[in-house]
């Protein structure tokens, strides 16, 4: 046990630690706004949408192998809600480049806006801490849903064959149907985002 608690520390001072991640307070409504950078680095405010969409945030990292398979995923919902969310990738590790981001696009067959956060304006806004999660915003802005995209992952190393859940499929669905009540927000599995403050 000591042992693995040692290999635990030295894994968050490295800042590249896959773990579950807690449940969070309840959602707040996003404050201000928000900007981050396209690749070209120009700002960008992704709450900046046609009338009626939902803003959805999904937190990614071009190094890290769980959000990386969850790619299939993104592009689906992403088709999937067309027209009715906006679903943006959010890049917030400080050291991805413009280049690596592209070139990550690309290998990944993404299509979605990628945005660049690098002061973690966002991350901070969407109550993330690791990639992948993700955040949906109504229509006003609030952030209704914030966490894992499904469980998927029970732990780090631990994969189910397939889903059992599936919160953001069903917290974009439930936003966008009257009357119907968003899943309580649960913490991802997957890369810590460094330089939290």
């Amino acid at each position: 046990m000591l042992r693995r608690l040692t290999g635990l520390a030295a894994a968050l001072l490295a800042g590249s630690l896959l773990l579950p991640g807690a449940v969070r307070g309840a959602p707040a409504p996003a404050t201000g706004r928000v900007v981050a950078l396209d690749l070209a680095g120009k700002p960008v405010d992704p709450f900046e949408v046609a009338s009626g969409e939902l803003v959805v945030l999904i937190f990614v990292r071009t190094d890290c192998p769980i959000s990386n398979r969850y790619a299939p995923t993104i592009q689906a919902l992403s088709t999937k809600y067309a027209g009715k969310a906006q679903i943006t990738l959010v890049y917030p590790d400080k050291s991805e480049t413009p280049v690596a981001i592209a070139k990550h696009l690309q290998e990944y067959g993404y299509k979605n806006v990628a945005l660049r956060d690098t002061q973690h304006d966002l991350v901070k806004v969407s109550r993330v801490a690791i990639t992948p999660e993700a955040a949906v915003f109504d229509s006003k802005g609030n952030l209704i849903y914030h966490g894992r995209i499904d469980n998927w992952y029970k732990d780090f190393g631990h994969a189910r064959s397939a889903p059992t859940t599936h919160e953001l499929d069903e917290a974009i669905s439930a936003s966008l149907t009257a009357g119907r009540q968003v899943p309580a927000s649960v913490g991802g599995v997957g890369c810590y985002i460094s330089d939290l403050q």
